[in-house]
C-alpha cells in the first residue's frame, strides 16, 4: 500500500493511462495538429540518427559536428589524454572515446576541426 506520496491521484493516473492507449498501441502520433509531431529528417543531415559515430566510417563533418557537441568550445586547446578524459566523462560513445585515446599523447589539438581531421585521417588510413 503506497503511503499518499503521488504528486497525482489514482483516478487522475487512470485517466492519464486512458489518454495514452492510443499512442501506446498506434506507434504513431495521435494529434491533428501538425505542429506537435516531430519533424523529420532532412536529406542533408548528418548520419548521426544511425547510431554512435565511429571515426572509421563517418566523414570528416560528420565526426566534427558530434564531437563539438559533446566537448564545445571550453575543451581546447588540449592534448589527446585531456580529450578522452572530457569524452568520457560526458558520456561520449565508446568508439570515438577510444579513437581519441589512440591518438598520440603529447600532441595537442587547438580546435575540434583538428582533432576530427586527424581522427578520420587516422582511422581511414
Amino acid at each position: 500500500m503506497q503511503r499518499g506520496s503521488d504528486r497525482l491521484s489514482r483516478h487522475r493516473d487512470d485517466e492519464m493511462k486512458h489518454e495514452l492507449q492510443g499512442l501506446l498501441r498506434s506507434g504513431h502520433p495521435t494529434r491533428s495538429e501538425e505542429w506537435h509531431d516531430p519533424e523529420p529528417t532532412a536529406e542533408d543531415d548528418p548520419a548521426i540518427w544511425g547510431g554512435p559515430v565511429a571515426p572509421a566510417g563517418a566523414s570528416l563533418e560528420t565526426v566534427r559536428l558530434e564531437l563539438a557537441r559533446i566537448l564545445g568550445r571550453s575543451s581546447f586547446p588540449a592534448t589527446s589524454v585531456e580529450l578522452a578524459h572530457t569524452l568520457r566523462r560526458k558520456n561520449a560513445p565508446d568508439t570515438l572515446a577510444e579513437a581519441v585515446e589512440r591518438l598520440p599523447r603529447k600532441e595537442s589539438y587547438a580546435t575540434v576541426q583538428e582533432l576530427a581531421r586527424t581522427l578520420t585521417r587516422r582511422e581511414g588510413a
